[in-house]
């Protein structure tokens, strides 16, 4: 099992770290185009091996694809990440050309390779993606919903005073910070519905505390969070690679699914060997169901600035 990450920044490397440490690949290619960069971090990581206990072989390499052939999974990091005040629209511009330009590069490398984008806006360059590479739909994943959903579950165990393993929910719809839709509906703590120990008004400011985790962040840190991030692609990687249909909410191309068409944005999903196995449909409240639509319109707006 070969990964390659592009992007050896701390998204990357955090990403890289985790997919290491949880020892279920042979070998992890980072890929930077500052000179060295990647080769540094790679030797790095490999000195943490006795230490924690993997064999996962890591190697660096300066915008050299060769070194990526033949990857089963790409994750693309690349791009400018957010700084205080920026929405994740605002990346647009820049990120595009690079996702375009690495996603072209690394599917030639690896033909058969599943993508999955973690780069702003990322259900929009994840759409770039369908666009421009000849990848089957279900090898193109994009990475927000599984973070969302980590945000979502750690604000609902704040306020509930709980454990997080107690508590379980899903973040759906667009990855910024007002498409996002927290299934407040579904949520629960130990099977049992959180509205039965949350008022509303707690629960919906659960809801916004939730939405706008990466800007909360943003502003705390001076630059995107990488932690969670890492950790959620690697979860994402995880799951492909060792074929265990697990679900995640996952920025995929919606042909009908939800009543939506022609855009990637984030819904419940089945991950295994193939990439995305299965869309599953969720019933939504009228209220989510609004902010599902709402969301999407947000996403087709930014779509709308793609030149394709």
């Amino acid at each position: 099992m070969k990964v390659t990450v592009v992007g050896a920044g701390a998204v990357g490397a955090s990403c890289a770290e985790y997919i290491a440490i949880k020892n279920f690949a042979s070998e992890v290619v980072i890929l930077d185009i500052k000179e060295g960069f990647a080769e540094g971090k790679a030797m790095d990581l490999m000195q943490c091996a006795s230490l924690n206990g993997f064999d996962t072989k890591i190697t660096g390499s300066t915008s050299d694809y060769s070194k990526t052939a033949n990857s089963d999974i790409c994750v693309i990091t690349s791009g400018i990440p957010r700084k205080p005040g920026m929405t994740r629209e605002e990346l647009i511009g820049i990120n595009a050309g690079i996702v375009k330009s690495v996603s072209s590069s690394l599917v030639e490398h690896s033909p058969n390779t599943i993508l999955i984008v973690v780069s702003n806006p990322m259900d929009t360059m994840t759409y770039l993606v369908h666009k421009t590479t000849d990848l089957p739909k279900h090898k193109i994943i994009g990475m927000g919903g599984a973070l969302d959903s980590a945000r979502f579950k750690y604000r609902l165990a704040e306020a509930l005073d709980a454990p997080i393993s107690d508590v379980d929910g899903m973040v759906i719809g667009g990855h910024s910070d007002t498409g996002m839709v927290p299934l407040i509906s579904q949520a629960t703590r130990n099977s049992i519905k959180v509205s039965e120990f949350m008022s509303e008004d707690r629960l919906n400011q659960v809801k916004e505390d939730t939405k706008v985790g990466g800007a909360t962040l943003t502003k705390l840190l001076g630059t995107s969070a990488w932690y969670a991030p890492g950790a959620a692609v690697s979860g994402l990687v995880q799951a492909i690679a060792c074929d265990q249909k697990k679900m995640f909410p996952c920025s995929t191309l919606l042909e009908g699914e939800y009543g939506l068409n022609d855009l990637c944005i984030g819904v419940p999903v089945i991950l295994g060997r193939n990439g995305i196995e299965q869309i599953v449909d969720v019933p939504l409240s009228a209220a989510e169901k609004a902010h599902m639509n709402e969301s999407a319109e947000g996403v087709k707006k930014t779509n709308g600035l793609l030149e394709l």
